[in-house]
């Protein structure tokens, strides 16, 4: 399954100046928006994540996605399994979980994405999962910005990725292209200005 070419036949593959939610400024944008909002394209990418997962002997209970650009992806990764399925979401920037969710001592989950740039955000569902007794037994994402290494792709893990070594990551291909600091943005040297195109800024 060509990741890449999907993008891009979905027109979510972006080309400009844009501000990443890390706060650094890139070329290029993954809008994934534009892709899982064909729900029989979702449900495709999901099976395939899935097949993977399984194909490497991952048994999970659950999947829990990070709000806001997660829960589609996560959604139909749990569908795809027949799992249960939950996402966390920000209060006043602290990652927690709410709407009446529960987490059972012991219960195994995927942390599913769909897009993981350093990993910050699926960490930060983690660590609320693992604090509410619940076990991570792995990482998953749509694709990745080739900062983190994939277990089923074998690339090679940059020093920003924030995932942790000792678990698992899976996804159906990398996008390597460049992020800057705000300071060393050639981009912005050029006098152009960054824009938001994700979840949080419009």
């Amino acid at each position: 399954m060509d990741i890449k070419q999907i993008y891009q036949d979905c027109g979510a593959f972006l080309q400009g100046h844009f501000l990443l939610t890390s706060g650094n400024h890139s070329e290029f944008y993954l809008q994934s928006a534009k892709v899982l909002e064909n729900p029989m394209l979702a449900g495709k990418l999901a099976d395939e994540l899935f097949l993977i997962i399984k194909k490497y002997g991952i048994e999970f209970d659950s999947v829990c996605s990070p709000a806001i650009g997660g829960i589609l992806a996560g959604y139909e990764l749990a569908r795809s399994g027949k799992k249960r399925f939950i996402f966390t979401e920000r209060v006043e920037k602290v990652m927690c979980l709410r709407r009446g969710f529960e987490v059972k001592k012991g219960e195994k989950f995927i942390i599913c994405e769909d897009i993981v740039t350093t990993g910050g955000s699926a960490l930060e569902s983690a660590k609320v999962i693992e604090n509410l007794g619940g076990i991570v037994v792995g990482f998953a994402a749509l694709a990745n910005r080739g900062f983190c290494e994939v277990t089923n792709l074998k690339n090679k893990r940059k020093d920003n990725c924030k995932l942790p070594f000792d678990k698992p990551f899976f996804t159906l291909g990398n996008f390597d292209f460049e992020i800057y600091e705000p300071q060393n943005c050639p981009l912005c040297k050029n006098g152009s200005i960054a824009i938001k195109p994700g979840s949080r800024g419009n």
